[in-house]
C-alpha cells in the first residue's frame, strides 16, 4: 500500500509531519484513540495538506517511536510500523489495531488520559465513554451486567406472551437463566429491560406525528404525540402501532387481485424499530429513541452510533457484518425472530424498500451515525404519488423587495421551503446543496428532492460543472 493510499480516509488515519520528541501528545493521543475505537494508522513524514514530505533519518524516529510508546501508554497496545518509500522520500506507518484490553491510557505530565476518535479527531474519553472501554476490557457489555432489581419481584406477562406466540414454546425460569437475563436469583440489565414495568428510566420512545414537512410548519405543529415507556417489547408494539396510525395504505385493482401500497413497507419499519431499540446505547442516561414522523418521511432516532465507533455513511450497507452493542437482548429477539443473528437488517430494509410499487432510486432509505447516536430516515412511497397535481403557475413576493419571481406549484414539495431555495438560489446562485440545507434549516435529502423536482419541472437549471458552475432560476 503506498502513502497516497490512505489519504482520505479521514476516520481512519492521522499524519504528522515530523515526530514530536518533547510533546509526545500530541501524536500519542492518536495511538489511544484508534487503539480504544476502531483501529487506524498514524503516518509520519505528510504534513496538513497532505504533501508527502517525508522524513530524514527514520531508524532514529523508528527507534524513538518504540521508546515512547513504551513510556507512555498502559497497557501498551499492539502498534506494527512499516517504513515506506515513495517518491525517493521515507515515510513510517504506525498500524494500529483496535485493542481488546481497553482502555488504553496516555500517560503525561501528571495526567493518566484515554482518548477515542470522533470523526477525525482524537478526543479525551468523557465518563459514559469511559466506562464503555472498561467493560470492553473486561469483554463485558451493559446489558450483561447484573443489576439491583430481583427476579421474584418482577412479572414479565408481555414477553411470555410474545415468545409463546413467536416460537410456540413457553418461557420457564430456566430459559431467563440460560438466556442471560437471570443470574443468581437477579436481574442483568437484559432481564430488567424486558419486564413489564421496567424500571430503566432512559428506555422510553417518544412518537411524534409532526404537522407538515418539518417540526415547525404551520399554527399546528404535530397532529399526535406519544410516550411510551415499559418492556422492550412492550415499547416495539407500541411504536409499531403509532407508525400504523398515523401513515396510510393506498391500493389500487389489479386483473385479479388488489394491490396494496403502503406509506412505508412494514418490514422495514419493523427491522428498523428493532434495531433501534436493540443496539442503542443505554449508558445514555438523557435521551431515548424516537420515531418522528412527518408528510414525506419517517425518522427514527437512537442514542449511540455503530457499535464499533465506525460511521455508517462511510459504509457499503449491503455487507456490514454483524456487531452488537446488547447481545444478550440481540439473541432474545433472535429467538423470537424479530431479527437475524448475521448482520443483513440494513439491505434488508434497503430490498423492502427496492420492491415496493412506489420507489424510485431518491426514496432510499438514508442511514446516518455519528459518535453519539443513529438515525435511519425512510421515505414515503405514496407522498408524490397521493399529491401528484398539474403544475400552476404562480407568484411569490421576495423578502425585503418589491421584486417578483416567478414560481410553479407542486403539491409534492413543501412551498415555504421551496421558496426558501429559490430565494436563496436567487441571492447566490453558487450555493451548494448542503450549504442550502444549512441557510434553509433543512436535511440535505429534503433540499436534494426539492431541487430535482424544480430541474424536472423547468424552473431552474444547472450552468457548468459541479465544481465552478450555478444555478440559474429560468
Amino acid at each position: 500500500m503506498k502513502i497516497s493510499d490512505y489519504i482520505g480516509e479521514a476516520t481512519a488515519y492521522d499524519k504528522k509531519v515530523t515526530l514530536e520528541i518533547k510533546k509526545p501528545k500530541s501524536w500519542l493521543k492518536s495511538v489511544s484513540a484508534f487503539a480504544n475505537t476502531i483501529g487506524g494508522a498514524l503516518i509520519f513524514g505528510v504534513d496538513d495538506n497532505d504533501e508527502l514530505i517525508g522524513l530524514e533519518n527514520v531508524k532514529f524516529v523508528s527507534e524513538k517511536i518504540s521508546e515512547i510508546a513504551k513510556d507512555k501508554l498502559d497497557p501498551i497496545p499492539q502498534i506494527s510500523m512499516e517504513i515506506y518509500s515513495e517518491s525517493d522520500k521515507d515515510f513510517i506507518i504506525l498500524n494500529i489495531p483496535a485493542g481488546k484490553e481497553t482502555p488504553y491510557y496516555y500517560i503525561g505530565d501528571g495526567n493518566r488520559i484515554a482518548f477515542v476518535r470522533i470523526g477525525n479527531q482524537s478526543v479525551p474519553a468523557d465518563a459514559a465513554a469511559l466506562k464503555r472501554l472498561v467493560l470492553k476490557g473486561e469483554a463485558m457489555t451493559y446489558d450483561s451486567l447484573l443489576s439491583k432489581y430481583k427476579f421474584e419481584d418482577y412479572a414479565f406477562t408481555k414477553l411470555k406472551s410474545v415468545y409463546r406466540k413467536r416460537t410456540g414454546k413457553e418461557l420457564s425460569d430456566s430459559d431467563f437463566i440460560s438466556f442471560g437475563l437471570v443470574e443468581n436469583g437477579y436481574l442483568t440489565n437484559a432481564g430488567i429491560l424486558l419486564a413489564d414495568d421496567s424500571p430503566i428510566y432512559q428506555s422510553r420512545l417518544f412518537c411524534t406525528r409532526w404537522n407538515g414537512l418539518d417540526k415547525a410548519s404551520g399554527v399546528i405543529d404535530a397532529v399526535d404525540d406519544k410516550e411510551f415507556s415499559g418492556s422492550l417489547i412492550t415499547l416495539l408494539q407500541n411504536g409499531e402501532e403509532f407508525v400504523k396510525n398515523n401513515t396510510k395504505k393506498m391500493w389500487r385493482k389489479a386483473a385479479d387481485a388488489r394491490i396494496e401500497m403502503p406509506d412505508y413497507p412494514e418490514r422495514a419499519v419493523l427491522e428498523c424499530l428493532v434495531n433501534a431499540l436493540i443496539h442503542r446505547d443505554y449508558m445514555d442516561m438523557g435521551s431515548e429513541v424516537h420515531i418522528d414522523i412527518f408528510d414525506d418521511r419517517l425518522e427514527i432516532y437512537s442514542p449511540g452510533g455503530m457499535a464499533d465507533g465506525s460511521i455508517v455513511q462511510n459504509l457499503d450497507t449491503d455487507n456490514i457484518p454483524s456487531r452488537r452493542r446488547n447481545p444478550v437482548i440481540a439473541d432474545v429477539f433472535s429467538r423470537m425472530n424479530y431479527m437475524e443473528r448475521r448482520g443483513s437488517g440494513f439491505k434488508k430494509i434497503k430490498n423492502d424498500y427496492r420492491t415496493a410499487v412506489n420507489y424510485t432510486e431518491d426514496l432510499e432509505p438514508v442511514f446516518y451515525s455519528s459518535n453519539s447516536y443513529f438515525t435511519v430516515t425512510l421515505y414515503n412511497l405514496n407522498y408524490r404519488v397521493s399529491a401528484e397535481k398539474p403544475l400552476i403557475e404562480n407568484t411569490v413576493d421576495t423578502k425585503g423587495s418589491n421584486a417578483k419571481i416567478p414560481k410553479y406549484h407542486d403539491d409534492t414539495l413543501d412551498d415555504t421551503l421551496e421558496n426558501k431555495i429559490l430565494l436563496l438560489l436567487k441571492e447566490n446562485p453558487k450555493l451548494k446543496q448542503e450549504d442550502i440545507s444549512k441557510l434553509a434549516d433543512c436535511s440535505i435529502a429534503t433540499v436534494k428532492r426539492i431541487m430535482k423536482s424544480l430541474t424536472e419541472c423547468g424552473r431552474i437549471i444547472r450552468k457548468g460543472g459541479k465544481r465552478y458552475g450555478y444555478w440559474e432560476i429560468l
